[in-house]
């Protein structure tokens, strides 16, 4: 008899949760666009946290991570940067599939995911349940986009760039003044070959740059190391990079 029992879906994780989950209208100029928040439980305001989410936009793992950041004791938005962008597509779950969500990420206009980012900080910043402490982690595509973001918000408390490239920009570095730190993967090259340069300009502009490269990994290991049957590497990894990020957001 096999007594294995079957991972839940992330679906089925985030219907489950007992935390409040909401969707919320996000404006700036004439777009409009989603966003999911979820509200930790206690009586308290805490500190808040903008999810960045990767190249396949919103999709549900994005939401758990939401979820799990809320169930750690933190308010958190996680902005849908695809809602809106093509007809009839006012979420990431309304795209086709993962390949047309990527599609759509990668058309986005930089200006544009400034302004949806300056919105949501706007928006939980000022949520009556918030501290007004905000700090910005994102993965992949939104790891490149949190380290870039740091760039262009001075009020963020700090930056986490889960195996995202820095910018190129030694002027854009410059205008950092929140503390970034960094999470890679060991296998992850494309990436990694990267981080020599980040940590000159940063280093070069007084800022502070902080990152960690777990060994064996590979690249997106906080999803992949999610599930039940993770390689042993990116299941570790995981481990110690959630471990790390909820320690530095305290």
């Amino acid at each position: 008899m096999d007594t294995t029992i079957a991972q839940k879906t992330e679906a089925e994780e985030l219907s489950d949760s007992p935390r409040h989950h909401e969707w919320v209208t996000l404006s700036h100029g004439d777009r409009e666009f989603q966003a999911f928040v979820v509200y930790p439980e206690t009586d308290e305001a805490t500190k808040s946290v903008i999810v960045i989410h990767e190249n396949r936009g919103l999709n549900d793992w994005a939401r758990l991570f939401a979820d799990k950041l809320a169930e750690a004791g933190y308010l958190v938005i996680a902005p849908d940067l695809i809602s809106n962008t093509q007809e009839g597509k006012r979420r990431t779950t309304d795209f086709e599939n993962p390949d047309a969500a990527r599609d759509a990420i990668y058309a986005l206009d930089p200006e544009q995911v400034t302004a949806d980012l300056d919105a949501a900080f706007k928006y939980i910043k000022e949520d009556s349940a918030s501290t007004g402490e905000v700090a910005v982690a994102g993965f992949c595509w939104g790891g490149s986009q949190t380290f870039r973001y740091a760039t262009n918000n001075q009020d963020i408390s700090s930056a986490h760039v889960f195996y995202g490239t820095g910018p190129e920009d030694e002027e854009a570095i410059a205008n950092i003044s929140a503390p970034v730190y960094g999470y890679y993967g060991g296998d992850d090259n494309r990436v990694n070959s990267t981080i020599e340069a980040s940590e000159k300009m940063m280093e070069k502009s007084g800022k502070t740059y902080k990152y960690e490269i777990y060994e064996d990994a590979g690249h997106a290991f906080m999803r992949s190391g999610h599930q039940t049957d993770a390689e042993k590497a990116n299941k570790e990894a995981h481990d110690k990079a959630w471990n790390r990020l909820k320690d530095l957001l305290k």
